[in-house]
């Protein structure tokens, strides 16, 4: 192994699914980005992951526990990873990862993550199975 990767930081895993700049919409009273508009753009990543793998419609059953690493300033461009850890006969656990990076495009970091279940459900909102995976 070679110095470069010893030193190397840690990266994003899982499949990129949502992307995104933290506008002024998002900011609190002190110009941070408001941690509730993250996690609502946590939740929307899962629910896109989750339709996908569903096939259709789902809806949210759970969000983990969330904790922030850092402030995120306006202008940071969020990446919201997603990775499927469990999948049930109706039912996603689904983990998200956010990244951002800022607005000068230097520096990329960790920004927080949570679990999210999501249940797929149909036209009347019964709950349905999965689709079988390929």
């Amino acid at each position: 192994m070679s110095c470069s990767d010893e030193t190397e930081m840690p990266k994003p895993a899982g499949e990129l699914t949502l992307q995104l700049p933290a506008g002024q919409q998002a900011v609190n009273m002190f110009g941070d980005v408001y941690g509730g508009w993250v996690a609502s753009q946590l939740v929307l990543a899962s629910e896109i992951r989750a339709g996908q793998e569903a096939q259709g419609r789902i809806a949210t059953v759970s969000v983990g526990r969330m904790s922030f690493m850092s402030p995120v300033m306006c202008g940071t461009v969020l990446s919201f990873y997603t990775q499927v850890v469990e999948r049930g006969n109706s039912s996603l656990r689904i983990q998200v990862d956010v990244w951002g990076r800022c607005p000068d495009g230097r520096e990329l970091r960790k920004v927080t993550s949570a679990e999210c279940v999501q249940v797929a459900i149909d036209h009347q909102g019964h709950i349905r199975s999965l689709p079988l995976q390929d």
